[in-house]
């Protein structure tokens, strides 16, 4: 527990920084998808700002910045509770691969986790009541990225984070370890932004290998019923393909949205999965 508070004490002083952080991130990836968004949308008509920009920008940091607790809480408990069940030979094997190899086996693993935990936040009704804030908006752009409740962002950090520890793929107290987690971290924030980009990139055979816009564009779409619960991948579409959520045609979504709807207001919005509330959760259609 002590270290825990530790871990909260050092979050909670970093907290301005971290803040204006965020903010010059804003005004970067604002230029980078900004130009992109205009030199080959999706929609040419959709308009860059949206009418809900004010809560996309708060739900921007308050998914910057409230995670990183949940983080930090699981990471120790997670320690605590793997930490005589891992074997030395282990971790130290893991830790003498090379950096490239050890970024390779966390975007596996780590995506490998990812893929069930988002589907699970389709197919659990408790859990697609934090996650239908992120498949409310009926326009798809680079911020539409981190319009989600901090909880479902929680969870989507956390759970991937245990089979990481368990493999010791992830080694807080190792600095040279964690040089790996941050490059993983990085990649997989910066193509989470690109992929929700109204940006209309087709990239052929690598298509099999890494996900675009097109692949999570479907993942949001609101059409047929037969291709929803599809593509719950970050980075890698086959994934999808071996667990049979694959669904990429050649032509683009005409849809966005959710069916379920939510209050208007972003507290209401905030508050809106802990209130009874009629709705389904998105499941898997047939092929």
């Amino acid at each position: 527990m002590q270290q825990l508070l530790h871990e909260w004490a050092g979050l909670l002083s970093t907290l301005p920084r971290k803040s204006l952080g965020l903010a010059a991130w804003l005004v970067a990836l604002a230029l980078v998808f900004g130009l992109l968004e205009r030199w080959r949308p999706v929609r040419p008509a959709q308009r860059f700002p949206r009418r809900d920009l004010a809560a996309d920008v708060i739900y921007y940091f308050l998914s910057g910045l409230l995670p990183a607790f949940a983080v930090a809480a699981a990471t120790v408990a997670f320690a605590w509770l793997l930490g005589g069940l891992i074997p030395a030979s282990l971790l130290n094997w893991v830790a003498g691969l090379p950096l490239w190899l050890r970024i390779v086996l966390l975007i596996v693993v780590g995506d490998t986790a990812y893929y069930w935990t988002h589907r699970w936040s389709h197919e659990l009704p408790l859990l697609w009541k934090f996650h239908l804030i992120h498949h409310s908006p009926t326009e798809l752009d680079w911020l539409v990225n981190t319009r989600a409740h901090p909880i479902d962002l929680a969870l989507a950090r956390v759970l991937p984070l245990l089979p990481l520890l368990a493999f010791g793929l992830r080694q807080p107290a190792s600095r040279d370890m964690e040089t790996a987690a941050a490059v993983y971290v990085a990649l997989t924030t910066v193509w989470a932004f690109f992929v929700h980009a109204n940006v209309r990139v087709r990239l052929g055979w690598l298509e099999q290998l890494i996900i675009t816009p097109a692949f999570h564009h479907w993942h949001h779409h609101n059409e047929r019923s037969a291709a929803l619960g599809r593509n719950y991948a970050s980075l890698l579409p086959w994934l999808d393909r071996l667990f049979g959520t694959y669904h990429l045609p050649k032509e683009l979504p005409s849809a966005y949205g959710a069916a379920d709807a939510l209050p208007s207001t972003l507290g209401g919005q905030l508050l809106s999965p802990f209130r009874p509330r009629r709705g389904s959760p998105v499941t898997t259609g047939p092929d």
